[in-house]
């Protein structure tokens, strides 16, 4: 199995370090997984979109903006 080096700041491996039963390399390898599913899927979806670019970025201001709105009350 091929290896990666992952850099994670000193305080997150101090905190890793005392918990000792965590298998950490598994834990990266199925965030991994789980992050290359949900891109699959994205790609799936987008790629079956008609959105435009410029539309999808129109789109997210808007969101952002709801957003903004709702969580500033």
């Amino acid at each position: 199995m091929p290896t990666i080096t992952l850099s994670v700041p000193e305080d997150l491996k101090r905190q890793m370090d005392e918990e000792k039963e965590i298998n950490w390399s598994e834990v990266a390898r199925s965030a991994i997984k789980n992050k290359l599913s949900q891109l699959k899927i994205l790609r799936a979806i987008s790629a079956k979109s008609k959105l435009t670019e410029k539309d999808a970025l129109e789109l997210a201001k808007k969101i952002n903006k709801s957003l903004q709105e709702k969580y500033a009350e």
